[in-house]
């Protein structure tokens, strides 16, 4: 799964850290979720993620494009405490354990008075409690199955793990691709800088090589009319 493609939010300026704005950003209690945007330059932007009571929250996040590549990261608790606190930063890994409420996690640019960052974030979510419910599930048919000795439970134990393996798979895959675009968007810019400046020096020589002409070309001119 590769970051989704880059989409401009709507504005939702700056926010109060603990009031939550209306029409703010709202996952859905998912295992995994990634996210790509830009922030335009002096605003900054905040999303909430419900999470649930022992649960546990990864958040990582990396500027792809803009000057600097550099961003104010923030998360708070329900209860609006700061748990995280990153300062112009370009890419940051944050794991915490959850208590019951809405998690806000906010994006600030307004250090930043001329250059949008283009942002991507991912959000991997543990023990929301899918899995246990399944486990339950499991255990109801268990309960009085004696057939052939089958261990359903160790095959669900091996089923869970080779999903959490391909899970941990794909998202280091998305975590490479978006350095990826990171270190493409760092290359372009190069590019357009180097034949910028290879542009302004190939005019400085132009100019430079028409005024040598001129005046070799004036100095021969004041000769020839001193012998006249």
């Amino acid at each position: 799964m590769g970051p989704s493609p880059w989409t401009r939010l709507l504005p939702l300026g700056c926010f109060a850290l603990l009031l939550p704005p209306p029409g703010a950003a709202e996952f859905s209690p998912s295992l995994d979720s990634d996210f790509t945007f830009t922030l335009p330059a002096g605003r900054k932007e905040c999303f909430y993620q419900p999470m649930r009571k022992e649960a546990s929250l990864e958040l990582e996040y990396q500027v792809l494009d803009g000057a600097g590549l550099d961003v104010d990261f923030h998360l708070l608790s329900p209860k609006g405490e700061t748990l995280v606190f990153d300062e112009r930063k370009s890419d940051g890994v944050h794991t915490v354990e959850t208590e019951e409420g809405d998690y806000m996690f906010c994006f600030d640019n307004t250090f930043s008075t001329i250059s949008e960052k283009v942002i991507f974030f991912e959000l991997v979510l543990d023990n929301m409690g899918e899995d246990g419910e399944d486990q339950e599930d499991w255990k109801k048919y268990v309960t009085g199955t004696d057939l052939l000795d089958m261990k359903l439970e160790d095959i669900l134990e091996s089923i869970n793990s080779v999903k959490a393996r391909l899970s941990k798979s794909v998202q280091i895959q998305t975590l490479l691709r978006a350095f990826e675009a990171r270190d493409r968007n760092i290359q372009e810019s190069n590019f357009d800088r180097v034949n910028f400046w290879s542009m302004v020096n190939l005019g400085v020589m132009v100019v430079v090589s028409a005024l040598q002409v001129y005046m070799l070309k004036s100095l021969f001119e004041d000769k020839r009319k001193s012998r006249t």
